[in-house]
């Protein structure tokens, strides 16, 4: 999630209505998810680590055992930033290889051949970079009004905007040639956020709720949820500023999952059935 036109608030009433989300630029999210016919997926945490309470998490992923996080930088945040770096699993911090105009806004990333893929908000253009020297060597527009979440699937970038819609792009042309619609036992399921690809399901955060979903991507239909509120109860008991659930990033090597939010202390890993 993204920016936030709210003025001059002060910072508890700021946070407050941000967790509400009272957000002009956004649709209100589904509050209460349908349970009919939706596994309910059991996890359990294996570790907690350090995370930058300063880092307004848009994008998380593994890439060759390493931890990458992206960021975004609502104007109205001073200490945001939009980057993209390694995860310091003990400090927390984020080393940064990426850095874009805060006015941009960067959003979710993803590795495919050795390039990085980087979305922005509202700016309708994508960022590539050498994924082993992190410089651009070039952009690509987006087929939506907004940027979201993004991952891979090994052969396609997949992209969130921020409604239903999943869109699947061609690796070479960066064309849309697939839109996966989301639906649970209530119908469609907006404010699909963040994605990871975890053995051959798409997992999403669902804006401003504590669910992760498990999404089929041959039909678009929800297989299973995760109830993270416990997670998310835990972070804000540390730092009354945690944001909303944002950010998954699958181990292939231990089967492990972290988790996060924006301005959250914590990184858990958890554990779950994919």
């Amino acid at each position: 999630m993204k920016t936030y036109r709210l003025g001059l608030l002060p910072v508890l009433v700021l946070v407050s209505q941000l967790v509400s989300c009272n957000s002009e630029k956004k649709e209100s999210a589904q509050k209460t998810p349908a349970t009919n016919t939706i596994q309910s997926i059991t996890f359990d945490v294996v570790a907690t680590h350090a995370h930058d309470t300063t880092a307004f998490t848009e994008g998380f992923l593994m890439h060759n055992g390493k931890l990458y996080e992206s960021t975004g930088s609502p104007l109205e945040m001073e200490n945001t930033r939009s980057v993209v770096g390694v995860v310091d699993l003990q400090t927390g911090k984020i080393d940064p290889k990426v850095e874009i105009n805060r006015a941009i806004f960067g959003e979710g990333i993803t590795f495919l051949n050795n390039k990085l893929y980087q979305l922005t908000y509202e700016a309708k253009v994508g960022y590539i970079y050498n994924a082993k020297t992190f410089k651009k060597t070039g952009e690509f527009p987006l087929p939506g009004k907004e940027g979201w979440g993004m991952t891979t699937d090994g052969t396609h970038l997949i992209m969130s905007d921020g409604t239903d819609k999943i869109l699947y792009l061609d690796s070479v042309s960066l064309k849309p040639v697939k839109t996966l619609l989301v639906q649970d036992g209530n119908g469609p399921v907006k404010n699909v956020n963040e994605l990871e690809y975890i053995n051959g399901y798409i997992y999403a955060n669902v804006y401003t709720t504590n669910y992760i979903i498990k999404i089929d991507p041959a039909t678009g239909k929800v297989q299973g949820r995760l109830d993270l509120s416990a997670l998310t109860r835990n972070a804000r008991s540390q730092n009354k500023h945690a944001l909303e659930l944002n950010g998954i990033a699958f181990d292939s090597a231990t089967g492990n999952v972290y988790v996060t939010g924006k301005f959250w202390p914590n990184i858990y890993a958890i554990r779950f059935s994919h």
